[in-house]
């Protein structure tokens, strides 16, 4: 089978797939209007899924699902059930009670699109090129996890009709992944032995380990930037004279931005090394954090441009630690070792999504940003620690 078009196909499921993680966020404003939505109960429509992915993983990797069931079939019956919940959440929820049940389900169906993506993405992909198949991977998670934003920015839908917008994208991609995506040459001859201690004792193993403490910085501040940049930007003084709207200045910022972003940290990593493109990252998103107070006041332009860049630099790295950890790791549990890390960083995520929130009742939108500096710096110093401890492997020329 054509390996341009299964990687193609691959990424389609997680472009439509994904489309119904930030659905929810991408109507907020208008919860506040018929639901007399708070700032906490804001929190929880985002929390509740990073908290039903966490859970979602864990019986995965406690299972080994994605290494012993067929990863086409798990793809597909996540993305579908997924979306059964958003129609659910679009035609049922009238208030916070019914929708955070039911968003963290949703969850929980995710944990088998995006780590069972991962695997099979890497079967396809041998590892001088495998740095550039996992960005396009992420690239796809990142447009598909911003769609929802285009979808409420262009047209005047009713948030229940993005809702339904959305699960129409899980519902195709699916099909797709029932139809069409297979597991590569790369993939492991035969299932493994049941192991659902293997993404514990990963970390016994400094390589796994480094990769993963990459990994968990650089999710220390991935989501609450994505979660909350909307209302960075409602908050700051050139709101109202940005390019163009809040929500499509989040697409084009963190989605666009985004995707171009992991399509050059997977080539950079090929070409120059794992750790190499991991640690200039997330130096860059690290630095980013550390601006935001001053940007915050920046003319409309400047700050749309800088949104841009920080939207790049921090998920450029996402598909580097994957690629890292699938060289890293024994290659018969690959799925579960994806599977628990993600486990882990998702399980972060919730708890910078809570407190940047409150950091801004505190001290204002303007530095709440600072919160997340920490994660990326920490994570430069375990991925620098990690190339003194593995052997580069950049793409030679040419080389497929």
């Amino acid at each position: 089978m054509n390996v341009g078009v299964q990687r193609g196909a691959i990424a389609a499921v997680q472009v439509l797939g994904l489309a119904v993680w930030f659905s929810m966020s991408a109507v907020v404003p208008s919860l506040r209007n018929d639901w007399g939505l708070t700032a906490g109960g804001a929190v929880w429509l985002t929390a509740s899924v990073q908290i039903g992915f966490v859970a979602g993983a864990v019986i995965s990797t406690s299972l080994n699902l994605p290494d012993r069931v067929a990863p086409q079939r798990l793809l597909a019956a996540g993305a579908a059930a997924a979306a059964v919940c958003t129609v659910a959440l679009a035609l049922f929820a009238d208030r916070s009670a019914v929708a955070v049940p039911l968003r963290f389900v949703t969850g929980m169906f995710l944990a088998a699109v995006y780590p069972t993506g991962m695997k099979l993405m890497a079967s396809w992909s041998g590892s001088a090129r495998r740095g550039r198949t996992m960005g396009v991977l992420v690239a796809a998670l990142t447009l598909g996890s911003t769609l929802p934003h285009l979808i409420a920015g262009l047209g005047s839908l009713p948030w229940r009709g993005v809702l339904l917008a959305a699960a129409v994208s899980g519902f195709v991609g699916s099909a797709i992944a029932l139809v069409l995506v297979r597991p590569g040459p790369h993939a492991a001859s035969a299932p493994p032995a049941r192991n659902p201690r293997y993404a514990l004792t990963m970390f016994t193993e400094r390589g796994p380990r480094l990769a993963n403490l990459g990994y968990f910085g650089h999710m220390w501040e991935l989501y609450a930037l994505w979660t909350w940049i909307p209302t960075f930007l409602l908050a700051a003084p050139a709101a109202r004279d940005l390019p163009v709207s809040v929500e499509l200045t989040v697409f084009l910022s963190m989605g666009i931005g985004g995707a171009a972003g992991c399509l050059l940290g997977g080539w950079g990593a090929d070409r120059y090394g794992r750790s190499p493109a991991a640690v200039t990252a997330l130096l860059l998103s690290g630095l980013c954090c550390l601006l935001s107070p001053l940007l915050f006041h920046a003319p409309p332009v400047v700050l749309f441009l800088f949104c841009t860049l920080w939207g790049a630099a921090v998920i450029a790295d996402s598909g580097v630690f994957s690629t890292s950890l699938s060289e890293v790791a024994d290659h018969r549990y690959m799925g579960t070792a994806l599977t628990g890390q993600t486990a882990i960083g998702f399980a972060l995520t919730v708890v910078t999504i809570q407190f940047t929130p409150l950091l801004a009742e505190a001290v204002g939108w303007r530095y709440a940003f600072l919160l997340l500096a920490p994660g990326p710096l920490a994570g430069a110093l375990a991925m620098r620690a990690f190339g003194r401890e593995t052997t580069p492997l950049p793409a030679p020329r040419g080389s497929a």
